[in-house]
């Protein structure tokens, strides 16, 4: 399949990234280092690996949390699910704030809103305000979330695919902090988790102050209209991707939010497990992935890694009751997941001609929203039936994600194309910026 025409790159490239600064042509001839990047992209790159340890930064300590609160299992999911629900549904409208007030200051209210909502859930004195807070948490997240990858791939040196490693990488070091340092806090009091992120986000949010340069405070020259991620989804590669993500995110969460409970370890423990997980996850999004993109189509890539996670899945329902093979399962599961987050995104943004960050804002809300219903749908089929139940419908939701890959195939030919050259990547954005 061909690549897209110069002008379809240029309309994908006009987005709110007026923050960036032009690539330098003689950077784009050549060959850059993944590390080998501006420093506002750094800063951005660091608050990622802040907002992505809010992921999994309560996983060890729900527990805790339903002890100390005097919760229920199911209650304590929902400190998931209010921060993804909300996440999903504000990422819709991310990309119409974002493409008026600029990049910078979208960045820096989002990571405002974490810090504030972040002490608040940490003084909280019963589950109840923690879920609420956690949905003021996820509010925030959406506007720095969707806005950091657009700004990141504006920013970064070596072209689209480098920054979306970059971005990845980001995901999954947090990711794998996240449950680290809730376990490490987390064994203190159920409250430290939140105090630290609080503290960290914001030093994020003072390094991006200082170094993310541009005129925050004009209106771009072409606001993204309010109803663009809705009609987003209507394009049939969006609709298929986001349909994947959906299911594949239950899988996702299941993992994540449930595995907890039958594991039995206690925070630190907890906490380690997650942390195999993901680095193993940021690990195959670094390294792995780029290695099958550059060989493999990329729905191709999607269509095996999917069963694969649904294998590991079944095999965790099936040997719930064996520690070791928990914690095999969940690393193994960051592994596969590492390449299907990168992979998945890369193809989010080469299959349509769409700006970026519409695309990523109408893909990360449905992706969102799925993962939003796993973790309390999980305990309450453990409750109604047995502790392998959620991972069994963990990978037949998996396994329907595979036949949606699969069924939709078609659709998602603009993706195989090769990588642009950086030149080319540098063109289109100093056309889109002209």
């Amino acid at each position: 399949m061909t690549a897209p025409t110069r002008s379809g790159r240029a309309a994908r490239s006009a987005v709110p990234q007026n923050t960036a600064p032009r690539p330098d042509p003689k950077e784009a001839t050549g060959h850059p280092s993944l590390l080998r990047q501006p420093r506002q992209v750094w800063a951005v790159a660091f608050a990622c690996v802040v907002a992505f340890m809010g992921i999994g930064l309560v996983d060890p300590i729900l527990p805790t949390i339903a002890a100390d609160l005097d919760a229920t299992p199911t209650e304590t999911e929902l400190l998931f699910t209010s921060y993804l629900l909300v996440t999903g549904l504000a990422m819709l409208v991310t990309s119409f704030i974002s493409s008026r007030i600029g990049a910078k200051k979208t960045l820096l209210i989002g990571l405002a809103l974490i810090v504030a909502f972040a002490l608040l859930a940490a003084i909280s004195g019963n589950v109840e305000a923690v879920i609420g807070f956690r949905a003021g948490w996820g509010l925030g997240n959406a506007l720095f979330i969707s806005t950091a990858l657009a700004t990141i791939v504006g920013a970064a040196s070596g072209g689209s695919s480098a920054a979306i490693v970059l971005y990845e990488a980001a995901l999954g070091l947090g990711i794998a902090i996240g449950p680290l340092l809730g376990g490490l806090l987390g064994s203190i009091s159920w409250r430290g988790p939140f105090f630290g992120t609080a503290a960290l986000m914001a030093v994020g949010f003072v390094a991006i102050l200082v170094l993310l340069r541009g005129d925050a405070a004009s209106t771009h020259a072409s606001p993204i209209p309010f109803s663009a991620p809705f009609r987003a989804l209507g394009r049939p590669a969006i609709a298929v991707l986001a349909a994947t993500a959906f299911l594949y995110n239950i899988g996702f969460f299941i993992l994540l939010a449930y595995t907890p409970f039958p594991l039995g370890f206690g925070a630190i423990g907890i906490g380690f497990t997650f942390f195999g997980w993901g680095v193993g996850l940021a690990i195959t999004s670094v390294w792995v992935a780029p290695l099958l993109t550059r060989r493999f189509a990329r729905p191709s890539i999607i269509a095996v890694a999917l069963p694969v996670l649904a294998v590991d899945l079944i095999a965790a329902g099936v040997l719930v009751d064996s520690q070791v093979a928990l914690v095999v399962a969940v690393v193994i599961g960051g592994l596969v997941l590492g390449v299907l987050n990168t992979v998945l995104t890369e193809t989010v943004m080469e299959a349509t001609d769409l700006p970026r960050v519409v695309a990523s804002s109408s893909y990360s809300a449905v992706r969102f929203i799925g993962g939003a219903i796993a973790p309390p749908t999980a305990t309450l089929l453990a409750d109604a039936f047995d502790a392998a139940t959620p991972y069994l419908f963990a990978g037949g939701a998996v396994l329907a994600a595979t036949a949606v890959i699969l069924l939709g195939r078609r659709a998602l030919m603009p993706a195989d194309h090769a990588p642009e050259s950086a030149l080319e990547e540098a063109r289109a954005i100093s056309l889109g910026d002209a």
